[in-house]
């Protein structure tokens, strides 16, 4: 039986820049990341900036007790899971489908071309990208031109005074924004599939849709799982820029996510106990999702992930 090769100073000597960069992150981690933390005192107390954080009012679960009383926050809670559930489902399956394409086209050159073209969307801000849809939503944009063009509609429909077009609109604007960007791992996934059980297939009188079937999205499956499981921890980070950016008035009662109530209360009001509660319910809530479906990939034969 061989020994185990204990760490020594030559080691340290032959490896000290990868030791300086680890300590680097290590350090960077615990002060950005784990510091912080210690804020999540404010949820239990009745926080004022003037007392500070050790001498503010000790008041337990008082604020969750509030949040959870407040109609507001749990029609916020119902939007931000309604839209979170939404995007995951239209955006995950779509970046699987448009990976699954692009990597049929038998032309490199064309395939470049709408690869590159697919990724641009996500380099685009959304003040970018909501303007877009101003435009093109608007009573004289296209979409409306197009639907009264064809007879679909006889005048033009203002979408962003309507609640039932704002959560489709969201999720429209998430799978053009990100399809082109997320499809980029499924598509190194699928590159890393052995070519052999292609030609196998191939041999066996397999066609296209039977490659995929029976090659491609078993070869991706362990990638898709682990997507899917840390995509579900982040459903309640639906969102809060385009949520901000189309919101108005007219709307509201569906717009209003999780993170725009923390704004609006935890920081316009001042009142940043409840906004911090309002954050540690969205992070116990992820924890919660992430170890319950983790379960889940379990049960049904998957390798346990974390």
């Amino acid at each position: 039986m061989t020994q185990k090769k204990s760490f020594n100073m030559v080691d340290i000597k032959h490896q000290k820049i990868l030791l300086f960069w680890a300590a680097a992150i290590t350090i960077y981690g615990i002060v950005f990341y784990y510091a912080p933390l210690v804020g999540w005192l404010m949820a239990f107390q009745n926080y004022k900036p003037v007392t500070g954080l050790l001498h503010s009012e000790f008041i337990g679960l008082g604020k969750f007790k509030l949040l959870f009383s407040d109609v507001t926050f749990l029609r916020v809670i119902r939007n931000t899971l309604a839209m979170g559930v939404i995007n995951l489902a239209v955006t995950f399956f779509m970046a699987i489908l448009f990976a699954i394409l692009l990597n049929e086209m038998a032309s490199k050159g064309g395939k470049k071309v709408v690869q590159t073209i697919s990724y641009l969307p996500h380099f685009l801000s959304w003040i970018i990208v909501t303007g877009i849809l101003h435009d093109a939503l608007s009573g004289t944009g296209i979409i409306n031109t197009l639907l009264m063009h064809f007879g679909t509609i006889s005048q033009p429909i203002n979408f962003f005074a309507h609640e039932k077009y704002f959560w489709p609109i969201v999720a429209f604007a998430n799978v053009w924004k990100e399809t082109g960007w997320n499809a980029i791992i499924y598509l190194a996934a699928i590159t890393s599939i052995d070519p052999s059980l292609y030609e196998a297939a191939s041999i066996d009188g397999a066609g296209r849709w039977a490659k995929i079937k029976n090659v491609t999205l078993p070869g991706i499956k362990p990638t898709i799982m682990i997507l899917l499981l840390m995509n579900v921890g982040n459903v309640l980070n639906a969102g809060f820029e385009i949520q901000y950016l189309l919101g108005n008035g007219l709307v509201q009662n569906v717009s209003q996510t999780i993170d725009i109530y923390v704004l609006k209360w935890g920081i316009s009001q001042g009142d940043y106990s409840i906004g911090t509660a309002a954050g540690i319910f969205k992070s116990v809530v992820s924890i919660i999702l992430i170890v319950f479906f983790n379960h889940i990939a379990k049960k049904h034969g998957e390798e346990r992930l974390f």
